[in-house]
């Protein structure tokens, strides 16, 4: 029996595909469940409308995560990590932390499982990361790792700044 995927279905195929399949199983267990539809004259004319409307739908969310995909790649992600000798950090980068710093820059709509760390960036300095936007967009971000500063360091240059301000009174 012929019939069209309604949706993805792993042991079969992509939606919208026509396959062959035993008559009983169509019957009973794809056609009852909603994962195909008998592939006859009206159901391919109204398929092949579908997937011209998604289609339409699939170009105009490509061109916007085209734009996307430039705002992200003009922009370089700060991310202050604690450090130990010999300027280590300690732990890695995550997706979360260049999610949440993504999100500090107005990006809000990503998701941050499309976050691609290829290596844990465990050091200082600058490094790519790619975000997936959909389907074959990919967006680049420069992540740049920088120590944190201690409390220490931090009270150091509060006491540096507040003397230089009084000298200049």
């Amino acid at each position: 029996m012929k019939v069209i995927l309604k949706k993805d279905y792993e042991l079969l195929g992509d939606e919208g595909q026509i396959l062959e399949v035993k008559n009983g199983y169509a019957r009973n267990f794809l056609i009852p469940n909603g994962i195909v539809t008998p592939a006859n004259a009206s159901n391919l004319k109204s398929f092949e409308e579908i997937k011209k409307q998604r289609s339409r739908k699939v170009l105009k969310l490509t061109e916007e995560a085209q734009k996307v995909a430039a705002d992200i790649a003009r922009n370089t992600v700060t991310i202050r990590m604690q450090t130990g000798e010999d300027e280590r950090i300690f732990g890695s980068v995550t997706s979360q932390m260049i999610f949440e710093a993504l999100k500090e820059k107005g990006f809000e709509d990503l998701d941050k499982k499309k976050i691609i760390i290829k290596e844990p960036i465990k050091s200082l300095g600058e490094h790519e990361v790619e975000v997936k936007l959909v389907h074959s967009v990919i967006a680049k971000i420069r992540v740049n790792v920088i120590p944190q500063e201690t409390e220490a360091e931090a009270e150091s240059e509060e006491t540096a700044a507040v003397a230089e301000g009084e000298t200049s009174s």
